[in-house]
């Protein structure tokens, strides 16, 4: 049976499509920008790696305190629709006003406040796919955003890093290029947001009653309390922790290990760009494996995959293994963002979900504040780049065990 998107899910997935230039910005080339702001500031290699990892770190411990509450607030009725535009035009304003700062630290308070609201962004918009689709479509529906943002994200990209990597022969310097990327990422983000954000109704929200009765820490309060009543929901959330934890460490810090490790920026980037064309048909072939297979059994073997990638990255040390690692983070890197996406919004009461959507950011890209931070730890206390990441390895393990314990355990 053909898979066919509506209009409304098309319109959705759009947002991943622009979302997802930020990610792949933050990802490669804001990295290599901040290296170059700690070169000249005559800061070491070890601690430029540090400095990163903290700085994702508070950003991740906002977002933890923000997103329950914007969550929150969001499912009240006709709200959700107004705190997700609001998110997407300061991030993207935020976004383009990086390109002009020029000292490190600023920039590093600058970029935390940017990628904050970006992170609290994509909370509401997770938390409207019970709005926009059918719980048997989910599935598909999530991994058809992850893989076409993959590849959307791609195309400002592309351009960013002509410029980067050809800024001579432009005739422009590369500070200029890289701010150029900056502004480049910011319109794309804001443009092709506007068809969700024009289409989107909310269709779940808590009732009036609901909100008379209670503020929003009283309701906090309560969807805690559901949450721990409610193992399935707590074992999934604990396992997400872990296991995703390690999934954004990776993303987060790849290219400040590779410039760390005096990879050049050239391979780097490219390697990442393939990850992008690798992962937008694997996250497809996911969400339709997910047709026949439990979803449960893809996101273990998503993990284990993920556990292999980290050890394998210990023992990196050369360009070609970064593109050996580059490919095989691509491979399972839609799947395991879009089937856990969809895993929770199945298991949740969909009034709420921007409340639950909320503890599940703390769980995902809120708690990569543990891994960002222990890698870092690590790194400066034995000098060794590789035993900081080679951490990574056991929080998948962790992460494999408890999930399979909320698999096993019955809904509601």
């Amino acid at each position: 049976m053909k898979f066919k998107l509506t209009s409304l899910e098309k319109k959705w997935v759009l947002y991943d499509v622009a979302n997802s230039a930020f990610t792949m910005l933050v990802s490669t080339l804001i990295p290599i920008y901040f290296h170059a702001l700690a070169g000249q500031a005559g800061i070491e290699e070890v601690d430029y790696l540090a400095y990163w990892g903290y700085t994702i770190s508070i950003s991740t411990l906002m977002v933890a305190l923000a997103g329950p509450i914007m969550g929150a607030a969001a499912d009240k009725k006709k709200h959700k629709k107004l705190y997700f535009a609001l998110t997407i035009v300061l991030g993207s304003i935020g976004c383009l006003l990086l390109g002009f700062v020029r000292q490190w630290l600023v920039f590093l308070i600058a970029f935390c406040i940017v990628k904050t609201i970006y992170s609290v962004s994509l909370v509401i918009y997770d938390s409207t796919l019970n709005d926009i689709t059918t719980e048997d479509r989910m599935d598909d529906v999530s991994a058809q955003g992850f893989a076409w943002g993959y590849i959307g994200s791609c195309v400002p990209f592309i351009l960013c890093l002509v410029m980067v990597l050809m800024y001579e022969k432009i005739g422009i310097s590369q500070m200029t290029a890289l701010s150029l990327a900056f502004v480049i990422t910011a319109v794309w983000w804001f443009a092709v947001s506007l068809p969700i954000l024009r289409a989107y109704e909310q269709k779940y929200f808590i009732t009036e009653k609901e909100v008379q009765e209670e503020n929003i820490w009283k309701q906090l309060g309560q969807t805690l309390k559901e949450i721990a009543k409610d193992k399935k929901v707590l074992l999934f959330l604990i396992a997400f922790f872990f296991y995703i934890d390690g999934v954004y460490t990776i993303i987060d810090m790849s290219t400040a290990y590779g410039s760390a490790l005096g990879l050049g920026s050239t391979d780097m980037l490219l390697a990442l760009l393939v990850t992008q064309f690798v992962a937008f048909p694997c996250a497809i072939i996911m969400g339709r494996l997910s047709r026949t297979m439990e979803s449960s059994k893809l996101i273990t073997i998503c993990i284990g995959a993920y556990f292999c990638i980290a050890v394998f990255a210990f023992f990196m040390t050369s360009a070609w293994q970064f593109w050996v690692l580059a490919i095989a983070v691509g491979m399972f890197q839609g799947g395991i963002q879009a089937l856990s996406r969809s895993y929770f919004a199945k298991i949740i009461p969909p009034e709420k979900s921007g409340e639950y959507f909320g503890f599940y950011d703390i769980c995902g890209k809120g708690a990569s504040v543990v891994g960002t931070t222990v890698m870092g730890l690590v790194s400066q206390i034995t000098g060794n780049i590789n035993y900081g990441v080679g951490t990574i390895a056991f929080f998948f393990l962790i992460g494999i065990f408890v999930f399979r314990m909320s698999v096993a355990t019955k809904r509601g």
